[in-house]
């Protein structure tokens, strides 16, 4: 019923407001009779309109949307021309080329051809792009592995993101949140490849339009699409090699005319890797002195596939109606096995007893998404959008541990096995409508509903050997049922008078959740639920001083609410001496950003950010006797102070370098009873990216970055970066490119750190396969 009510709220809107589709203006000349005018986007030389010219040449291209194009004149018997890039600015502009000098063929006349290069970063003034193919060294490579390296970015141990060094960052695919956090997030981004991305945006302080999730900010996935006329395609093809093998192949192919756009994209990918982790614990007395040591090595090692598809079509009912159908999915099955074995030592470091675990696990993640969409332009000036989406996930997780305890003396005390079973379903259906408008005095308005809804069930079944019986390990099992529902509306409305330009919006979001914990032989049933709306403002405002100088002031309030896995009460079991329990009475934290920033010619970007956020929480660590227990908790209020500079070079024609600068104070002030959570620290991180251009095709990188020594409350990570090299050449006549590159070549991003609770002093090394050389063959085909 919300759906339809929204839907039908923004059709009775758009009969009293005039609202904005993009503006247009057209393109004129004169050439050849029968000549073939071809308009090309500047950026990547990609088709966008096809005309032929009339009766003594004329020509004319009519709603040409804004932008930045290149003219390709073509005709039989005479050299191609092209025009230099040249934009449209404003509405109803004219471009006229004239009449086009068209030179007459000869024998020597070589091959023609239009190349464009994109950066590798590009910073606007509300957000920074990454262009993920510009990276030689991203060939072969994971959209993880990809974020690790973008401008501000780290990833801690866990996989969690950090944007500008704080965490609560909401990453979205194609402009639509995953709705999955933790460990589910990292599976996803690991099983999305380079190849499928065309950029990922980086925002700090996101406009109205976007979630109010993400306290530090919001990173936005966006996947290839080709925007170019008839049948064409790509083929892509890697291998990969660091301790084990890797990888990578797609295939893309698109149909697009004056109706229809269809599309299928298919990948897949299969990698082993390795994870080995290392930790050592100090027990202390109330006095601060060794009452024990506890030392746990982990070897692990993982093996998986992934098969992902994305098919649909776009049809265009009319001038102005454009319906879409999008489905997209994926397989991926993976193994897990380990050997962890735990030393218990007395004040000598001797040792008293050994606890090894082995374990044998197996999961496979399957999922599927439909989305139906609506693009309608009531005017030049007006565009609704609508969008429908369902998205579900399917997991199972299979657990085989076998856990011995031995003594000092070699005695085993402690033999036995233990089984978990633990499926989990994830239903997500999300509504949005969006409402564009210009009103008089090119001022800019936008409005919108949207409401979603997310639905999951989570078990984890634990059975215990009993010679060769099973018996169930009511201690340890799980269901925990979760539903959460959110409404949201905005309002955003932006300006430009002279060299002033001013944007404000406000987002209002509704929130609604319940959780329960079914109970079983040994545990009651328990149950939560909790209701809150909040609205959030944000305002930008641009000056642009000079042809130099531009200078930006932002500030927007954002929210971070605990995802379903903290809020589920139950203990999960890691190991015999580490457990991990959710706490269902986590607030959402709330955060107030604020930013100032100024670009120098256009090349050079300082800004100034601070954050300060409420309700902070995050993971705590606890002791029962020698068991460590992780949860967390609302603990502290946080604020963050950064300094960030972006420099875009071009110390030679061949040579061009991005290099991103940030610092970072943070200050965590505990509350209630949480006083030892109070840290102070300066942190930062940088990146540094060089991409050179040589003849004949040839291409090289050279890239690396580097994250400080940061605190998180308990924890601390030591710093630790990465350096990534690569060449690349093309091949087929510009139609083929191969790759060769390596990244982290000299083996430095292990991540190492310590973490302080209660009695306990531990402290962490952990490796993986990162060390890898990968060798990539990209080929852009036409179809006839």
């Amino acid at each position: 019923m919300l759906y339809r009510f929204s839907i039908l709220v923004l059709f009775v809107l758009m009969n009293n407001l005039s609202a904005i589709a993009q503006q247009t203006g057209k393109v004129k000349g004169q050439a050849v009779e029968g000549a073939t005018i071809s308009l090309l986007n500047a950026s990547d030389s990609s088709l966008v309109k096809l005309a032929v010219a009339g009766a003594s040449g004329m020509f004319e291209l009519e709603q040409v949307y804004l932008g930045e194009y290149l003219l390709q004149v073509s005709a039989v018997g005479y050299q191609t021309y092209y025009t230099t890039a040249f934009a449209l600015k404003t509405e109803n502009e004219n471009y006229d080329l004239k009449v086009v000098p068209l030179s007459k063929n000869s024998d020597e006349l070589k091959a023609v051809t239009v190349t464009a290069s994109k950066r590798m970063i590009e910073v606007k003034p509300d957000r920074t792009i990454v262009n993920v193919d510009a990276g030689i060294s991203n060939a072969g490579a994971t959209a993880m592995e990809v974020l690790e390296k973008s401008p501000g970015i780290s990833v801690d141990r866990d996989g969690n993101i950090s944007l500008k060094g704080r965490q609560g960052v909401l990453v979205l695919i194609d402009g639509k949140p995953s709705y999955l956090t933790g460990a589910d997030l990292v599976n996803l981004l690991n099983n999305m490849m380079a190849n499928q991305l065309d950029q990922i945006e980086i925002m700090t302080n996101p406009p109205a339009k976007y979630d109010a999730a993400g306290n530090s900010g919001i990173i936005n996935i966006k996947t290839k699409k080709n925007k170019q006329r008839g049948w064409n395609g790509s083929l892509n093809l890697s291998y990969g090699q660091g301790a084990y093998f890797k990888t990578n192949n797609g295939l893309n192919l698109n149909y697009r005319n004056e109706k229809f756009n269809m599309f299928l994209n298919y990948t897949q990918n299969s990698n082993k890797n390795f994870n080995n982790l290392y930790i050592k614990r100090t027990y202390l007395d109330a006095a601060g002195n060794p009452t024990g040591y506890f030392d746990q090595p982990t070897m692990l090692r993982m093996q998986g596939d992934n098969n992902s598809l994305k098919a649909g079509i776009d049809y265009t009912l009319n001038k102005k109606t454009t319906i879409g159908i999008t489905g997209t999915g994926f397989i991926s099955p993976r193994k897990y096995n380990s050997i962890s074995t735990g030393y218990l030592m007395d004040t000598d470091r001797i040792t008293d007893s050994t606890v090894q675990t082995i374990s044998k696990n197996s999961n496979k993640w399957i999922n599927g998404t439909l989305n139906l969409n609506m693009r309608h332009t009531i005017n030049k000036n007006s565009e609704l959008t609508a969008d429908l989406d369902y998205m579900h996930y399917d997991m199972t997780n299979n657990q085989l541990f076998h856990n011995t305890i031995t003594l000092a003396d070699e005695t085993v005390v402690s033999d036995g096995y233990l089984k978990g079973d633990l499926p989990a379903s994830i239903s997500i259906y999300t509504a949005k409508a969006d409402y564009n408008t210009i009103l008089k005095g090119e001022w800019k308005v936008e409005a919108g509903l949207k409401s979603s809804r997310v639905k999951t069930n989570n078990q984890a079944n634990y059975f215990n050997s009993a010679g060769s019986n099973w018996i169930p390990d009511y201690g340890k099992t799980n269901h925990f049922l979760y539903e959460e529902s959110i409404y949201a509306g905005y309002l955003n409305t932006n300006k430009k008078i002279g060299k002033w330009s001013a944007q404000g919006g406000l987002r209002f979001e509704q929130t609604s959740y319940k959780g329960k914990q079914l109970g079983n032989p040994e545990k009651n049933d328990s149950s939560f639920r909790r209701s809150y709306a909040s609205l959030f403002p944000s305002i930008y405002l641009t000056h642009e001083l000079d042809s130099n100088h531009t200078f930006t002031i932002q500030t927007g309030r954002r929210i971070n609410r605990p995802a379903y896995q903290q809020l589920n009460p139950f203990l999960f079991f890691i190991n015999e001496y580490t457990y991990q329990v959710g706490n269902p009475y986590i607030q959402p934290q709330f955060t107030w950003n604020f930013q100032f920033s100024h670009t120098y010619k256009g090349w050079l970007t300082t800004s100034l950010e601070y954050g300060d956020t409420k309700q902070y929480f995050s993971q705590i660590f606890k002791t029962e006797g020698r068991v460590t227990i992780l949860t967390e908790g609302n603990l502290a209020n946080m604020k963050n102070l950064n300094l960030s500079l972006t420099a875009q070079l071009k110390p030679a024609k061949w040579w061009s370098a991005t290099i991103n600068l940030t610092g970072t104070y943070q200050k965590v002030n505990g509350v209630g009873m949480n006083s030892d959570f109070d840290s102070e620290m300066f942190s930062g991180n940088g990146n540094i990216n060089n991409q050179f251009k040589f003849g004949k095709g040839w291409s090289a990188e050279l890239s690396g970055f580097y994250n400080a020594k940061s605190r998180d409350a308990q924890f601390t990570i030591y710093g630790f970066g990465q350096v990534a090299a690569g060449i690349g050449k093309q091949v087929l006549k510009g139609k083929g490119t191969i790759r060769l590159n390596m990244r982290d070549i000299f083996f430095t991003q292990q991540i190492q750190g310590e973490i302080r609770y209660q009695n306990v002093r531990e402290r962490f090394n952990q490796s993986r396969d990162s060390r890898v050389a990968t060798i990539s063959f990209n080929w852009r085909f036409l179809c006839i």
